[in-house]
């Protein structure tokens, strides 16, 4: 029986893809000959720390050092840049008609690559911090915070599904051993190879319905 259901953040609960990637170009506007590579590997690792991007553009893209300092700056921008959009960006379909009438069924818990101070601002400034157990994000890992999630509540994986939108979600939920489900926009034209896929959050409940039998 499914007791928990943990979100990613991005994608999943608020149409905010976009943004990010968006702001990747933006922050990297003065490499023009690296953007198309940048935007890729943002795109193939979302639901990661935008530092560990950061790091891996320099090291591996535009193949520049970058200091302690960098990293800091570059993650301050970055966030002046989104938070004001992501704080007006459209609920994701379904998410609010989901979490408000199961909120008080299920365990629900947000695992983000946001880092963990901006996520508790974002949720709590969009108005839906009273649905969450807990919200976690950077610089703990997905698979640490599930994990962790796991441990504490006493909780083995086959009750605890992982609701996100990108590959690197897909591996966390199989290393921790716990369900997956993906949410993928139609309007991303994103193919997704997993067992359970959707766009509208409201149809999460057939999924739940079906795993609670086993």
């Amino acid at each position: 029986m499914i007791k928990a259901i943990i979100f990613d953040f991005d994608g999943v609960l608020v149409e905010s893809t976009e943004i990010k990637t968006e702001a990747f170009k933006q922050i990297f506007q003065n490499y023009p000959a690296y953007i198309d590579e940048i935007v890729e590997y943002h795109e193939e690792n979302m639901g990661i720390s935008r530092f560990i991007k950061f790091k891996h553009i320099y090291n591996n893209i535009i193949h520049l050092p970058i200091s302690q300092e960098q990293e800091e700056d570059l993650g301050k921008t970055f966030s002046q840049i989104v938070l004001e959009k992501i704080l007006s960006a459209s609920f994701a379909s379904g998410a609010m008609e989901f979490l408000q009438e199961y909120y008080k069924d299920y365990f629900m818990f947000v695992a983000s690559g946001t880092p963990e101070e901006e996520l508790h601002f974002i949720i709590k400034n969009r108005g839906i911090e009273e649905y969450f157990i807990e919200t976690h994000g950077t610089p703990r890992k997905k698979p640490e915070i599930i994990n962790d999630i796991l441990k504490r509540y006493h909780w083995n994986p086959q009750e605890a599904i992982f609701v996100g939108d990108a590959e690197t979600d897909l591996s966390a939920a199989n290393e921790t051993g716990i369900h997956f489900v993906a949410r993928i926009a139609k309007w991303r034209n994103k193919t997704f190879d997993c067992t359970y896929c959707i766009d509208n959050l409201s149809d999460l409940v057939m999924i739940l319905k079906k795993l609670s039998k086993y």
